[in-house]
This record gives structure tokens, C-alpha cells and sequence, in this order.
């Protein structure tokens, strides 16, 4: 059965849109990465079938509003709050991937009556981000936007599966094709990024999977930190893979995935 796509509105008049794969509770809820969308889980989704799975479009990304007012992480814990009360799934298995990892530790943080089990694709608590930010939003705004077919953008974007994501997920105008992100917000909310969370990420009680990929963003030392000073968290790690494993090693994503969510 093919996933119907929903929206709720968001405190500041945003629109949060989100796919749900219809299966059975308690649901899985995924949060992907800055600059990406549900869409790049929906292999995730298919591999985990006889569940039910909702694939989140986080505010300023996907088909939710492009350039919400407000870019607070608050916000982005808001949203995914709103989508679990709405549906009435929780308690959910909430995943995140990057920055998606980020908001799915702080709603476990800040709801743990939601939250079931938790897994983190590529997390850390946050800081060190605004030297980065800008140079990211650079990289952005050099996209020789509208693409004229998706070839010409997979000609422009390379090769990686991360790229062909972003082809995949190009808005069709009447013009070219455009992403489904603004390089300014994207840079705003990497820059709600930049304050450790050690204190939220402390205090997660649900049992927590954290996913480490071996050609990663993250320094061993970093992973090592992170990971210790979790309270009921497991560590695995992804080789060959990248920041975005989900993407570049699925097999083995999945595999770490559903063993965790399987396990009693």
C-alpha cells in the first residue's frame, strides 16, 4: 500500500507535512538531516514493513513550509510532538539521522511519555556548528538553480547517493527544478545548532541505539564522549559508510536498525 502524506500546523502558522506507511503499533518515526527530507527514507520505511512508519518533513524542509518564521530547535521539538499527538501513536520508536538526531534526542529529552526506544544515525549534543554553518550555506546558494531536467542536476550535484537524493527530491516549477530548502534557512538552523545539549541528552531514560558510521562527521574522541555519558544508550558501528549511511550502507543501517527495534 502506497503511504498517504498529511500535514499538521505548527505554532507559528507552519505547515508540517509527513508520509504515513500504514502497519502495525507501536509506530516508527523518522527524522532525517539538515538540507534532506522524508523522502530519503522511504527505502528505511519499506524495509521496515508491518509497521506502521511516519517519515517527517522537518519545518524548512521537504513539503513543509520553506521558510518557517521560526528556526529554534524548540520549534523543531514542537513539530514532531505535534505529528506523534496527532496521529495518537505514541508511546513511538523515534529515529533521527544528523540533525533530525538532534531534534529526536531532544524530544526524548523533553517527552519521554512519547518515547519508547530511540536511535541516533550520525548525533552528537550539539555545538561547534556556526564556523561550518556559513560555509555550508555557501555551497548552497552555488547551485545554478533551476535545474533544466534532473540529469542535468545529477550532472551538477555528482554522483553520491546523497546527491541523487537531493535530484530525486527537486521541486518541478514551471521553469526548472528548485530544492525543497532555502540555503538561509538552512544556515539559520544549523546556527540553533550551536549549543551543546549535554544536560537534555543526559536525562533521555528511553533505551537508545547510537549509530556511528567509520568514515563519518564525528572524531573517535567525540564518539567516545557522547556515547559515555548517555544513560541506556548501545553504540554501534557502520564501515564503508558515510555521514549518510542510510543512504550509502542500507543493508547494514537496516540490519542495526531492526535489530535494535526487534529486540525485547
Amino acid at each position: 500500500m502506497d503511504p498517504v502524506r498529511r500535514a499538521v500546523g505548527g505554532d507559528d502558522g507552519a505547515v508540517i507535512s509527513y508520509l504515513v506507511f500504514d502497519g502495525a503499533l507501536p509506530a516508527i518515526v523518522i527524522l532525517h538531516g539538515l538540507a534532506g527530507s522524508g523522502r530519503e527514507f522511504e527505502s528505511t520505511a519499506r524495509a521496515l514493513s508491518g509497521r506502521m512508519v511516519v517519515l517527517i518533513d522537518q519545518r524548512g524542509h521537504g513539503f513543509s513550509t520553506r521558510e518557517p518564521a521560526d528556526t529554534s530547535r524548540g520549534a523543531f521539538i514542537a513539530d514532531a510532538v505535534r505529528v506523534i499527538e496527532a496521529e495518537s501513536l505514541a508511546p513511538v520508536d523515534l529515529v533521527g539521522q544528523s540533525m533530525g538526531a538532534h531534534t529526536a534526542m531532544l524530544v526524548a529529552a523533553a517527552h519521554p511519555d512519547l518515547v519508547r526506544r530511540l536511535v541516533l544515525l550520525e548525533a552528537n549534543e550539539g555545538g561547534g556548528v556556526p564556523e561550518g554553518a556559513e560555509a555550508i550555506g555557501e555551497y548552497f546558494r552555488s547551485w545554478e538553480v533551476p535545474y533544466a531536467d534532473r540529469e542535468a542536476a545529477q550532472a551538477a550535484l555528482g554522483d553520491g547517493e546523497l546527491a541523487q537524493a537531493w535530484s530525486a527530491d527537486l521541486e518541478e516549477r514551471p521553469d526548472g527544478l528548485y530544492p525543497r530548502f532555502d540555503p538561509e534557512v538552512m544556515v539559520a538552523t544549523m546556527a540553533e545548532l550551536a549549543v551543546p545539549r549535554w544536560t537534555e541528552w543526559e536525562s533521555v531514560a528511553a533505551p537508545t541505539l547510537v549509530i556511528y558510521a567509520d568514515e563519518g562527521m564525528f572524531t573517535e574522541e567525540q564518539k567516545i564522549r557522547f556515547v559515555s555519558r548517555g544513560v541506556r544508550e548501545t553504540r554501534a558501528d557502520l564501515t564503508g559508510a558515510s555521514h549518510d549511511a542510510h543512504l550509502d550502507a542500507f543493508e547494514d543501517w537496516i540490519g542495526a536498525l531492526t535489530g535494535f527495534l526487534r529486540a525485547r
